[in-house]
């Protein structure tokens, strides 16, 4: 996947992250969970912009593992909101995908990545 497609995607998914959390109860719980989401959700496309910046092929499989964990960080917190009652899993089912598919592709990523590193 080209670069550029995977940082429309990861932009997408922190705006999905924004409105979907706009629409929560606000309930002190329900502000918690909100706040870690939007904080990993907008993580991930801020992170990987800085992942396309690196100055290694080590440095790159670093930053991108940092997008993974956020993306999956992502998914805990919507798992929590479902599971907790505060949103059904059909308002949350296309964005959960999407988390789950980046951290996918993300992963593949790094293992070509480490794949393809010169050994020392």
């Amino acid at each position: 996947m080209e670069a550029t497609d995977m940082k429309r995607r990861t932009k997408l998914f922190a705006l999905g992250v924004i409105r979907t959390v706009q629409g929560l109860p606000r309930t002190v719980e329900t502000n918690v969970i909100a706040k870690q989401l939007v904080r990993c959700g907008t993580s991930v496309g801020a992170n990987y912009r800085s992942a396309c910046l690196a100055r290694s092929r080590a440095d790159f499989a670093s930053k991108l593992g940092v997008v993974a964990e956020e993306a999956d960080e992502a998914l805990y917190w919507m798992e929590l909101l479902i599971e907790g009652g505060v949103c059904r899993i059909e308002n949350l089912r296309p964005l959960m995908q999407e988390a789950r598919e980046l951290t996918s592709i993300l992963i593949a990523s790094i293992k070509t990545v480490k794949a393809n590193q010169p050994r020392y």
